[in-house]
């Protein structure tokens, strides 16, 4: 993800259920072993359900797949977010519908019963991609608040920036995969969610 986006005509989904203090949580590029893992376990401690954008070759790397069921198994739900994270913006339909079927195929064959109800391209660079997704049955998962966690891990920063992108009723997007993010983009979730929660708010699916 980068800090613009592309905008297409196909409708994105923005926006959290629910009413008030409510936010949803989205993270992309996993799954990766130890820092998915770790997020997990923070999710599953506080009861917050989450979407997670996977790609393909992280799925079907070593621990991906069983890392994914256990995303799955502890109700979460799936985004695809291509095979290979590669930029689909100049691709032509048909090359699109063909990298996210193959996806979509990797996440059944490691968890048949995945929930895969949304799609987030790769970097922000739609092109046709979010019309091909829909054919497909996923909705285009838009982004507007992000924390630059793709370009630092200090803590401080993206914790900072994590309480300025936590917006009422808006969608969140960290990440758990592209790196290392236990000492970083970890910190910070755990940090701001808890003082989310001391405040009243509910963390909550895309509407």
């Amino acid at each position: 993800m980068r800090a613009t986006e592309i905008v297409t005509d196909a409708p994105h989904v923005t926006r959290a259920a629910g009413t008030g203090l409510v936010a949803a949580l989205t993270f992309d590029d996993g799954p990766n072993g130890a820092t998915t893992e770790a997020l997990l376990d923070f999710l599953s401690a506080h009861q917050i359900p989450a979407v997670f954008c996977v790609i393909g070759q992280n799925v079907t790397a070593p621990g991906g797949a069983a890392v994914l069921r256990r995303i799955v198994r502890e109700g979460h739900l799936i985004g695809n977010h291509t095979t290979r994270h590669e930029d689909l913006g100049d691709w032509p339909a048909d090359r699109v519908r063909e990298d996210l079927v193959e996806n979509l195929r990797i996440i059944r064959s490691a968890a048949p019963d995945a929930q895969v109800p949304y799609f987030r391209a790769p970097n922000g660079s739609w092109g046709v991609s979010a019309e091909v997704a829909v054919t497909l049955g996923m909705q285009p998962l838009g982004v507007l608040n992000t924390i630059d966690d793709w370009s630092t891990q200090d803590v401080p920063t993206l914790t900072q920036n994590l309480r300025a992108a936590i917006r009422p009723g808006e969608l969140v997007l960290t990440h758990d995969g592209g790196g290392d993010h236990r000492n970083g983009t970890l910190a910070a979730v755990t940090a701001v969610v808890e003082e989310r929660l001391a405040q009243g708010w509910t963390f909550t699916l895309p509407a």
